[in-house]
């Protein structure tokens, strides 16, 4: 017997009259819903419903909701058809998080990993991409300083310690900075061995990190 196919995911459209990129929006989602790929389309007027914007938190339209992804503004067809396939099949959270970082909405990445911590490995995964823009990696080490100290870097630790092995230095420096921010004394010994690494900019990272490792023992 065949596999059911993955049930399309619910959209939501807020828009509002005068807004030059919400007619597009609805039309490109309107075929998607024609097409299968949603379950439903909801279109709500702020102008006569603002309480729904107020309660999600938003002011600016375009704003569309395609499963648990949250899209501020204008956006291609072709992207709304990919969040609506990511949703269908219950992938997409790295993805998601590197549109978030890249667009400097670093206190939601934040809220949506407190509200699920296992995302952390898909936050992870976003620097073993060599494609992932600098502002993205940037924002990815944000949100492990904030979790420093927190329990929560735990988890990932195994990630981290397979990032050291990775052919970018620049990966394997930032690896070792991290394991640092886990503070678990059980990452000495793969920092230990960064300290062995072919680049300088690596190993003084490796012994910043050793330095501050040893010192909170």
């Amino acid at each position: 017997m065949d596999q059911a196919s993955p049930a399309p995911p619910d959209a939501l459209l807020l828009m509002a009259p005068g807004c030059a990129h919400c007619p597009v929006m609805l039309e490109a989602l309107s075929r998607l819903l024609k097409e299968g790929a949603l379950g439903r389309l909801e279109v709500v007027n702020i102008a006569a419903h603002p309480e729904i914007a107020q309660g999600i938190g938003t002011r600016s339209v375009p704003w569309t909701r395609i499963g648990p992804f949250e899209l501020t503004g204008a956006q291609s067809r072709e992207d709304l058809a990919r969040w609506a396939s990511l949703a269908a099949q219950g992938k997409g959270t790295g993805a998601y998080y590197s549109l978030l970082l890249d667009t400097r909405q670093l206190d939601k990445v934040v809220a949506l990993i407190r509200a699920q911590p296992d995302t952390l490995h898909e936050l992870i995964a976003l620097l073993s991409e060599e494609d992932t823009p600098l502002a993205v990696r940037l924002g990815v080490g944000a949100v492990l300083e904030t979790f420093q100290d927190s329990g929560l870097l735990e988890r990932i630790i195994p990630d981290l310690e397979a990032l050291t092995r990775s052919p970018q230095p620049h990966t394997r420096a930032d690896a070792s900075h991290y394991l640092g921010l886990t503070g678990d004394p059980r990452v000495i010994p793969t920092v230990r061995s960064l300290l062995e690494d072919k680049r300088p900019e690596v190993r003084e990272i490796a012994q910043e990190t050793l330095e501050t490792l040893q010192g909170s023992e």
